[in-house]
């Protein structure tokens, strides 16, 4: 191997090399825009206690905040139905009739008899 790349001459190696740079460039996008995504949760870093910068006030955005609290919300909250079939199980949290404490056929309280302590 060490044979053939010395036989080379310059005009080969610059093909090479021009071929290869073009075919990366292909495959690269440049972006200049960048977001944070809403869907996941932000870790929050403590700051530095004794740096300047960290204690500047500064205006919040309202249209962020609004997304972060969006993303952490339960999906009952979120989507009128369940997006998921997991989310199914579960989604109807209101009980079908009313609880009643009196009522002997539907609350079983426990008992201490003198058997169970």
């Amino acid at each position: 191997m060490a044979g053939r790349c010395a036989e080379r001459d310059a005009v080969c190696e610059a093909r090479l090399l021009s071929e290869r740079v073009q075919k990366e460039l292909r495959g690269q996008r440049l972006h200049t825009q960048f977001g944070l995504n809403p869907w996941r949760r932000v870790h929050v870093i403590t700051k530095k206690p004794m740096s300047w910068h960290d204690h500047i006030e500064e205006p919040a955005d309202a249209t962020f905040l609004n997304i972060i609290h969006h993303a952490a919300l339960e999906p009952t909250k979120k989507y009128p139905e369940p997006q998921t079939e997991s989310q199914e199980i579960g989604w109807n949290t209101t009980p079908l009739i009313q609880v009643d404490r009196t009522d002997r056929r539907l609350h079983f309280p426990r008992r201490k008899t003198e058997n169970t302590n």
